[in-house]
């Protein structure tokens, strides 16, 4: 995050958001808009002084509301740019922060901007959001049940409880942890895909317990462990030996003892064949990926389709998984499905290979097939503005238009137009008319043509 901070050809504009964007490959116009922190950028150096004297404390979204922060914040240690930030849902302006700051960076008098871009290429990169389960397995009404990334902040050492185990409910150590697998998905009225991921975070937080508390007692259900990534079933073979315990079964309830606030686990072994309940003092969710907060508002201004989970969807999943039905468009990491950290990295590298390749050339090469309009033919019915799947069709003037940057020759509006007024190059009616002919003219040996040829000829 330095580097990029740092490289003289890359601007960071965070805690900004786009807002609409037109044009195509090559000539992008972006607008984007500047939400006000009411603290100076230039003259913030990040001392916390403002931090120290606030009085108002919040819900900290960085470690998942488990911990709090000041209405004045940054939002985690290492954030870039390393300036404070104001929230007004919690600031009282009491505006000890304004008579602290030597550096007079406070500015209440802040206000929304915008910033017109324009650019050749994008990539849309808007990650994943953890999928919460309320109604599932207590959570949301237990204290003692978790998600994965809210345990993951516990054993973090700047989380909120600077890395020690403990629980929710009364702060002691948990000796016994119940760790539930593909909770929300795989399931047919949730999500439908498996996350990919889910396996082995919940694989790697029990070894990282059992490294720091080695009595600690886990037990981890689960339907299938899906070790599929490099080395990563030997990593599932290695937990086995540090004595984490593995049931195969669909966990049935989760319920809760009013007086110790214990959990008690019930689940079906299948390979015993009987059912069996669990005591513990945690209960770990291993949740679902799900597409990121403001995934469906930037496909809707990009106008990209999103598939039936929710995430962008790409051009084609196998021969081409990094662009978009806009040319120019690109998709890197979760924001085309569930990725673990090294698909990730595989993926943002492919988008900026591909997105770099025509600001590189300065050209956009792109196949002639394409959907023509007969003017002359055209009613107007608009059929083909509404089945255009890249939106390549508009009406001017009551007749159709064509704009051949986005038009990917798919033909859908060649089989919807009730007047034939539209066809695709290289396949338009008389071209396979006469091909029809061809194919259907009585044979003819290549003598008997040379024949005919000579006598013409003489």
């Amino acid at each position: 995050m330095l580097e990029v901070d740092r490289h003289p050809n890359i601007e960071v504009m965070s805690y900004s958001e786009v807002k609409s964007v037109s044009g195509v490959i090559g000539d992008f116009a972006v607008t984007v808009e500047h939400r006000p922190r009411y603290v100076n950028e230039i003259r913030c150096n990040g001392c916390g002084v403002c931090m120290d004297v606030c009085p108002v404390y919040a819900p900290n979204e960085f470690d998942c509301s488990l911990g709090p922060r000041k209405a004045v914040y940054k939002p985690f240690a290492q954030a870039v740019p390393n300036i404070a930030t104001i929230d007004m849902d919690y600031c009282i302006r009491c505006k000890l922060c304004e008579r602290v700051c030597e550096l007079e960076a406070i500015d209440f008098n802040q206000h929304l901007k915008e910033t017109e871009l324009h650019v050749g290429t994008i990539i849309v990169a808007t990650g994943f959001d953890e999928f919460k389960p309320y109604g599932l397995y207590g959570y949301g009404e237990y204290e003692n049940v978790l998600t994965q990334n809210e345990f993951e902040r516990i054993l973090a050492p700047n989380g909120p409880s600077s890395g020690h185990l403990r629980r929710i409910s009364d702060d002691k150590e948990p000796k016994r942890i119940a760790i539930i697998q593909c909770v929300g998905s795989r399931d047919r009225t949730k999500n439908l895909h498996c996350s990919g991921y889910c396996c082995m975070v919940g694989i790697k937080n029990a070894k990282l317990v059992k490294q720091h508390y080695p009595d600690a007692e886990i037990t981890v259900c689960y339907m299938d462990i899906r070790a599929s990534g490099k080395d990563l079933e030997e990593y599932y073979t290695r937990s086995r030996k540090h004595k984490i315990k593995y049931l195969r079964g669909k966990v049935s309830d989760v319920s809760e003892d009013p007086e110790t606030k214990n959990l008690i686990v019930r689940v079906e072994d299948t390979l015993a064949n009987q059912i069996r309940t669990i005591e513990a003092d945690l209960v770990i969710l291993s949740v679902a990926m799900v597409a990121g907060e403001g995934t469906e508002k930037i496909a809707e201004i990009l106008k990209l389709e999103r598939s039936s989970d929710g995430f962008i969807k790409e051009f084609h999943n196998r021969l081409n998984p990094i662009d978009t039905k806009i040319p120019g468009i690109y998709i890197a990491g979760a924001a085309q499905g569930p990725r673990a950290i090294g698909d990730t990295v595989a993926s943002a590298k492919g988008a900026a290979a591909a997105a770099s390749s025509p600001m590189i050339t300065r050209k956009y090469e792109m196949e002639l097939i394409k959907a023509l309009v007969d003017e002359e033919r055209c009613s107007g019915c608009t059929l083909c503005v509404k089945t255009c799947p890249y939106g390549a069709i508009t009406m001017e003037e009551g007749v159709a238009k064509v704009d051949e940057v986005l038009c990917r020759g798919c033909g859908t509006c060649t089989s919807v137009c009730l007047s034939n007024a539209i066809a695709l190059r290289y396949y338009r009616d008389e071209q396979m008319e006469a091909y029809i002919d061809a194919l259907l003219a009585p044979e003819e040996t290549v003598t008997e043509k040379a024949v005919a040829e000579e006598k013409v000829g003489g």
